[in-house]
């Protein structure tokens, strides 16, 4: 427990003596041609790349899944990651857009307990500073259980943009992230306190919630 009593109220500590020391992390690619092996598989190891750079605290580990464009497939796969694997978070890439394959958005609200439309917006309105196809995009995030789910773009760019938003020449954000929110998100779900470094994304929280650095 990283927490000064005296500075703290009581929920506080007992939040954060109950919160998980590991984060864990699910992450899944959906793609008909690369869970047959057409192509390599390039979401999954660009998510792992960002967490290493992003994530400073607590210890955390990832939990991956290389599905097809299949509606129960994801489904089942969701429901997997946050029942039995325990995920406090879970990305996926891939399969938000209007072709008729495209079924994650559907998929991911059938298992939902709450959904979180903010995400879905900030990331449209990142992307639309790149590309005006950007408004295709259907990603949504939910709450199931105690684990926050999200819906990424698919490719390896889209999704460093989504995550970290726009910056200036000086680093002054210019369209915050949606990473920015997904800490305090995870403190609300009763999961990890996670700690990002700040160059790549620094996490927003109420002065209330924020815990001194471990």
């Amino acid at each position: 427990m990283h927490l000064k009593p005296e500075n703290t109220k009581p929920e506080d500590i007992i939040r954060a003596m109950s919160a998980p020391a590991e984060l864990i992390i699910g992450l899944v690619s959906i793609s008909d041609r690369a869970s047959k092996g057409v192509y390599k598989d390039e979401g999954i190891p660009a998510l792992e790349d960002w967490f290493k750079l992003a994530i400073s605290a607590p210890q955390w580990r990832t939990v991956t899944r290389l599905i097809p464009d299949e509606r129960p497939v994801i489904e089942a796969t969701l429901k997997e990651l946050v029942d039995q694997e325990g995920c406090h978070l879970v990305l996926t890439t891939g399969g938000t857009g209007p072709a008729l394959r495209d079924v994650t958005p559907e998929a991911t609200l059938a298992v939902a307990d709450k959904e979180m439309p903010g995400f879905g917006e900030q990331m449209r309105q990142v992307s639309l500073k790149f590309v005006p196809t950007a408004i295709l995009s259907r990603q949504v995030a939910v709450i199931r259980k105690q684990a926050l789910i999200i819906n990424l773009p698919g490719q390896p760019k889209a999704i460093k943009e989504t995550l970290e938003g726009l910056k200036d020449e000086n680093g002054k954000p210019l369209v915050h992230g949606i990473f920015a929110a997904v800490p305090y998100c995870i403190d609300l779900i009763g999961g990890p306190y996670i700690e990002t470094n700040d160059a790549v994304c620094k996490a927003f929280r109420p002065k209330s919630a924020i815990r001194p650095k471990t």
